[in-house]
């Protein structure tokens, strides 16, 4: 049943075996169950967790040819197959397409997409999504400034990094 399925594929995914956990997800398919949110959630992380962005991202588009509808989780996963695929333009796409579909980005989506500007020099971007998370009512966290610390030293913005450790300190947050 769908939930068997559903659980091997958390199962495969949770031991790094994206390969395994997308021919379960295939295998669903042939026997005519049709895969949930769950489902699908548990075969895109599988591929987050194995670096592949662009099964990750196929997922994403059967999704919706399905009529399955994508949570927060969705995404969450999706953008950190983004951040894992140095795609910073396709993890803040994603942050943007959540949200005209009515979903609130959580601190894991904002992390996610701020660690993939981190690893691609955006600097810029990554503070600006400290700002748009502070918007939504949402705190920054250690992974958050740490993310964006880093993505300021990459691109040798030392005083956007020392205003970041202050924010850091001010917080409470320990570095």
């Amino acid at each position: 049943d769908v939930i068997s399925y559903s659980s091997t594929i958390s199962a495969c995914e949770k031991g790094g075996q994206w390969q395994r956990a997308l021919g379960l997800f295939v295998g669903m398919q042939q026997t005519e169950l049709q895969p949930n949110v769950i489902s699908y959630n548990s075969a895109i992380s599988a591929c987050e967790k194995g670096g592949q962005m662009q099964l990750a991202l196929d997922l994403l588009a059967g999704m919706r040819e399905h009529d399955v509808v994508p949570n927060i989780i969705t995404y969450n996963a999706t953008i950190s197959s983004c951040e894992k695929g140095r795609q910073w333009q396709h993890a803040l796409s994603m942050l943007a397409v959540l949200q005209e579909e009515d979903l609130s980005p959580d601190a894991i989506t904002y992390n996610a997409a701020i660690s993939a500007c981190e690893k691609c020099e955006k600097w810029q971007e990554a503070l600006s999504l400290i700002v748009a998370m502070q918007k939504n009512d949402l705190v920054p966290d250690i992974i958050t400034v740490s993310s964006a610390i880093s993505a300021c030293e990459k691109a040798a913005q030392w005083q956007h990094a020392l205003g970041l450790l202050a924010v850091m300190r001010k917080s409470s947050l320990v570095p």
